[in-house]
């Protein structure tokens, strides 16, 4: 405690002095601290009703109190002054109680093993707890740094800093498990997206052959079609034009128009030749691909697609039926 503090406290109740009041002998203590003393005391001196003796807890010197009590003792005014212009200063080095206002931690409890105030032993929860005063309470406790050194350095703790190697041991070892996993789930999808890639680009190379099949089946048809087209369109254009003929000239060339007609009727048209294309893609996933095991993919192989012309002949209506 700091010296001028200690001059501050009241011996009694170790807490700074409430109206404080001297004693003959000159001894301060506070007045309820004097009081309590006074109270247990006062009845054991019946015989002197008017005078109650009071004995000095410091020097032991007995004093004759009026009968108007403690309030009859003196106020040390000089002491109450310098506790005044003591708790309206900051004192930054000395720790207060966080429970009583002001009140310094000046006691050690040796049952809590901790540091309190007067007013925590008076009125607070230490009550009535074992004390001691801290340069004592220190000396007991001094060496006790040295004994938990000595505690934190045995052979538990060497087991200890063993156990955190190994844990270290097993956490990267772990760790390189879950980085091999990583890479493993890595090259195993690299491998099935490349298969499956792969398996793509084959699959839309047979659709594109396919396609070109399906180019050479129908683009010569279609090319035939339209030159038979532009003949018919050609003769009925001269047909038309034979009517401004004159007789002369309308005879000449109506026999020559009429074996032209006859002519590309009697031409058979092409046929017109649907195809079926197979197998069928769209039916080969939804049927075999989706059950397949993926593991089983790149095994799998992709069909050779072809198309199967169905020849549907067509000619010119009979020329019975034409009106």
């Amino acid at each position: 405690m700091h010296n001028f503090e200690e001059e501050l406290t009241c011996p009694i109740c170790y807490s700074i002095f409430e109206d404080p009041r001297v004693l003959p002998c000159s001894h301060t203590f506070c007045r309820n601290c004097l009081e309590n003393i006074l109270q247990a005391s006062g009845n054991f001196y019946i015989w002197r009703p008017l005078r109650i003796p009071l004995k000095c807890p410091n020097c032991r010197s007995i004093t004759e109190i009026a009968p108007t009590g403690i309030e009859s003792l003196p106020v040390n005014f000089a002491l109450r002054a310098i506790i005044e212009k003591y708790q309206q200063e900051d004192h930054p080095d000395i720790v207060t109680c966080p429970e009583h206002y002001r009140q310094p931690l000046n006691v050690y409890c040796l049952l809590d093993k901790k540091l309190v105030c007067g007013h925590c032993l008076t009125i607070g929860q230490h009550h009535g707890h074992p004390i001691d005063d801290l340069q004592s309470a220190y000396l007991k406790e001094k060496d006790t740094p040295q004994k938990l050194l000595e505690q934190l350095t045995d052979t538990h703790w060497t087991d200890l800093t063993h156990l955190i190697e190994k844990l270290k041991e097993q956490k990267s070892h772990s760790e390189k498990m879950i980085q091999g996993d990583k890479e493993a789930v890595l090259q195993y999808f690299k491998e099935l997206n490349d298969t499956l890639e792969q398996k793509k680009k084959s699959f839309l190379t047979a659709l594109c052959d396919v396609g070109n099949l399906i180019n050479q089946e129908y683009t010569p048809q279609i090319e035939r079609m339209k030159e038979i087209r532009e003949q018919q369109l050609e003769l009925m254009a001269l047909t038309i034009s034979l009517q401004e003929e004159s007789p002369l000239k309308f005879l000449e060339k109506v026999d020559d128009v009429r074996q032209h007609v006859q002519i590309l009727k009697q031409g058979p048209l092409p046929e017109v030749q649907p195809v079926e294309i197979y197998p069928r893609v769209s039916k080969i996933l939804k049927e075999e691909w989706s059950r397949t095991e993926i593991g089983q993919i790149k095994n799998v192989l992709i069909p050779k697609m072809k198309i199967s012309p169905k020849r549907m002949s067509c000619s010119w209506p009979d020329e019975g039926t034409d009106k």
